[in-house]
């Protein structure tokens, strides 16, 4: 028998569902979302027509809600992952998107760990036939509008450091996972600069004070309007002359409960000095940035 009851119910829901859809549909802006992973790094990208990338994933799981807050609850694919160096506090969570998630292109670097975290992504990558590429200083991709540039890694300056023949007589555009290393995990970290418009920010990983001066040396450094502040805010994040270079109004800074003192008093100080703006994930939580590639600020 038809129930009145019954249809107007799901009419209701059917009008909640597509309302929904409506405002979830892109803006038209970019937006930028730093997730509070905790003690970690995880950035979300969305540009203004709906294309997406996401910077390292954090330690644990905690980045799948950040990414169920900011997406659409419809998509399940995120164009581009790029993890900026395979250490636990950026790689971990990147399993748990890989499991969930559809990724079309996966951004990585050639060095490697034997850690079992490393090898479960590794392996994650290749057995879903998702495309990952090693990219490096000069190199740069469109998503929607928006450009990235690769600032760092060097290629000379990693195959110089790489113990693989692999990897050395290895032909152009093949890309290569898990080579050994004994140089420090963290000067490898990418350095990416996001250009949209009159907006520009820069996202660091882990690189600080020890390969800033390769970076300054190498690359054409831009300066951003957003930084994202490099290594948890460590006392040896950034150096005096690299910030002063790329000269931010904003800076944020990923980090969470932690033995080292993370942000560090002479990291805030030298922000402060310069009336640079601070925001942090373990006071702020999820931070979210939209621009429309002149004006910017806080979502």
């Amino acid at each position: 028998m038809f129930s009145t009851k019954y249809f107007l119910s799901g009419g209701v829901f059917g009008l909640i569902l597509l309302m929904v859809y409506f405002f979830s549909l892109p803006d038209g802006k970019l937006h930028i979302v730093f997730c509070d992973v905790g003690q970690g790094d995880a950035a979300y990208i969305r540009t203004g027509n709906g294309q997406d990338m996401l910077i390292d994933g954090g330690p644990n799981d905690k980045v799948l809600t950040c990414l169920g807050n900011n997406m659409p609850f419809y998509d399940r694919t995120i164009d581009v992952v790029l993890l900026t160096h395979p250490q636990k506090d950026h790689l971990q969570g990147l399993i748990s998107v890989l499991e969930r998630y559809s990724v079309k292109y996966f951004v990585i670097g050639v060095e490697g760990n034997n850690t079992e975290g490393y090898r479960k992504l590794a392996d994650l990558i290749k057995n879903k036939g998702i495309i990952y590429k090693n990219l490096y200083q000069g190199d740069n991709f469109l998503l929607g509008d928006v450009r990235m540039n690769v600032l760092w890694p060097e290629k000379k300056w990693v195959a110089d450091r790489i113990q693989s023949s692999e990897f050395r007589i290895q032909n152009v555009g093949v890309a290569v996972l898990g080579m050994s290393t004994d140089t420090n995990i963290n000067d490898f970290s990418y350095y990416l600069h996001l250009s949209y418009g009159e907006f520009d920010a820069l996202f660091s990983g882990d690189g600080d004070s020890r390969i800033q001066p390769e970076v300054m040396l190498t690359a054409n450094l831009p300066d951003v309007e957003l930084l994202k502040f490099p290594h948890h805010g460590s006392k040896t994040g950034i150096l005096p002359e690299f910030l002063d270079k790329i000269k931010p109004e904003t800076a944020v800074i990923s980090s969470g409960k932690n033995p080292w003192g993370h942000p560090t008093k002479e990291a805030l100080q030298l922000l402060v000095e310069r009336g640079i703006n601070i925001l942090r994930t373990d006071k702020e939580g999820d931070i979210e940035f939209q621009t429309d590639g002149t004006h910017w600020g806080l979502n």
